[in-house]
């Protein structure tokens, strides 16, 4: 049994892939999880991206994005029948060199918990393995004060971009 969990590895491993890891949760009763294997319901993650009040994208446009991602994490509230989706990103990149992070979001409901900042650890985690050496960050402007408390370095204007760098 994993520890504050009542996931099994096996079952972990099973429901989302191997890289799987499980997420701190605000709340005992919640068991989250990161997973770059479990398969996006695409209108699921619609709702996620409405929810953090990102416009409508046509789904074959959002699956071939998918396809074409070097990386594609989910966090998932945990649920032996249904697990529910509520936190996303996604890299591109050449996964030695460069990564360019995109389309990070945690649903409103989840927010403030700190789980967009372990979403980020399991993304820069993720790179790291993979030997990237250098991440770039496109954000709303909004958001960006959240990356920078992160560490990241911010572009001169600080308008949309961010820039992480392996040590």
């Amino acid at each position: 049994m994993i520890s504050g969990s009542s996931l099994t590895p096996e079952t972990l491993q099973a429901m989302y892939g191997e890289q799987a890891k499980l997420c701190t949760s605000p709340n005992e009763q919640l068991t989250l999880v990161f997973s770059q294997h479990r398969t996006f319901d695409l209108v699921e993650l619609e709702q996620l991206l409405e929810a953090v009040g990102w416009s409508r994208r046509p789904v074959r446009r959002v699956r071939k994005a998918l396809d074409h991602s070097l990386l594609r994490v989910g966090l998932w509230r945990h649920d032996a029948r249904i697990p529910r989706l509520i936190g996303f990103a996604r890299c591109t990149g050449d996964g030695v060199l460069e990564a360019t992070i995109w389309d990070v979001a945690v649903h409103p409901l989840y927010q403030g918990a700190g789980l967009g900042k372990q979403l980020m650890d399991y993304i820069l985690d993720c790179l790291r393995t993979m030997g990237t050496e250098r991440a770039t960050l496109f954000a709303d402007p909004g958001v960006l004060p959240f990356y920078q408390r992160l560490g990241w370095d911010l572009e001169p204007g600080g308008h949309r971009c961010g820039f992480w760098y392996a040590n």
